[in-house]
């Protein structure tokens, strides 16, 4: 792969904003207006875009995030947790004022209610990024429909690179072209069940799953207990939700999807073939539950043993 100057031949750019999450997990009932409910645990973890970018590098890819920062002790936090992972720096913007972005996340039985603020900031242009770091992979942890991603998946295809897109409940419809154009460039679509219905439509999952896998070459919907579901090539692959490790109490959901897509593209840049990879998402999705927000992701060594262990046992 050709390089610009002294730059690494990066495997993967993740383009979004950080945000530092506080988990409040082991809740014995929901919140409601007018109660107070106390928490068993809680942390305060970098999450956001932050997470796939950390769990990629963890897994041995070369990662590079593209991320705003500011003046703000969240921003200092998230920049701090890089750093100790060894992220890649080469992307990151610093600005001299605040750019807050933190959510609140309510965890209890095995599932979360969040509440997020972001200071609005103009990210960095995409088509750019690609051209200065040609990735293999380009990450987008949220469904952008606007033309600039367009113009960014196009200038991908013409680079090579493929392009992963999460959807993370963006208030986006099939009824919108916009919408429709932009899930027509990208390569791999991955929406949890909810929101394959609410971006759809449709009066069921199966309806939905058509109607997507139409427009994506490969849509990887993910349905928490009950697994996920693939379909590339009119061909489709329901796998079950792999299993913690032995022992392993579910803490938190938080980062299960983005340590799914990690896995998922971990496995797509090994060359692996669809199911294979969906084993690894599924496993690293799990073992993300584990802890607080992402600070159980998995490292390469891990995740290749959890996924011996589960063939073995099939």
């Amino acid at each position: 792969m050709e390089t610009n100057g002294s730059l690494p031949p990066y495997e993967v750019l993740v383009a979004g904003p950080y945000f530092t999450d506080l988990v409040f997990h082991g809740l014995d009932r929901p919140v409601r207006p007018g109660t107070e409910v106390f928490a068993d645990g809680f942390g305060l973890v970098p999450g956001g875009a932050y997470t796939p970018a950390m769990a990629l590098h963890r897994l041995g890819r070369r990662v590079v995030w593209s991320a705003d920062f500011g003046t703000d002790p969240f921003s200092a936090q998230v920049l701090s947790c890089a750093r100790q992972e060894g992220l890649d720096e080469a992307a990151f913007r610093r600005h001299p004022f605040p750019v807050r972005s933190l959510t609140v996340a309510l965890a209890s039985d095995g599932d979360r209610a969040m509440v997020s603020f972001q200071d609005p900031v103009e990210p960095e242009p995409l088509v750019p990024l690609l051209r200065r770091f040609r990735p293999r992979v380009l990450l987008l942890p949220q469904l952008r429909w606007d033309e600039g991603t367009a113009a960014a998946c196009r200038a991908a295809r013409r680079l090579g690179t493929l392009v992963v897109m999460d959807c993370h409940d963006a208030p986006a419809s099939l009824a919108d072209p916009a919408v429709r154009e932009v899930l027509a460039l990208v390569d791999v679509f991955t929406p949890n069940d909810g929101e394959a219905l609410r971006l759809t439509g449709a009066d069921g999952l199966d309806e939905a799953v058509g109607l997507l896998s139409r427009l994506v070459p490969t849509l990887v919907v993910t349905r928490g207990a009950r697994g996920a579901t693939a379909v590339r090539d009119g061909e489709r692959h329901d796998v079950p939700a792999a299993r913690t490790a032995a022992g392993a109490a579910v803490v938190d959901a938080t980062a299960a999807g983005d340590c799914f897509n990690a896995g998922l593209v971990h496995g797509l840049l090994g060359g692996w073939s669809l199911p294979d990879c969906l084993a690894a998402a599924s496993v690293c999705g799990a073992a993300a539950t584990t802890g607080p927000g992402s600070s159980a992701a998995l490292r390469a060594p891990e995740l290749d043993r959890l996924l011996g262990a589960a063939t073995n046992m099939t």
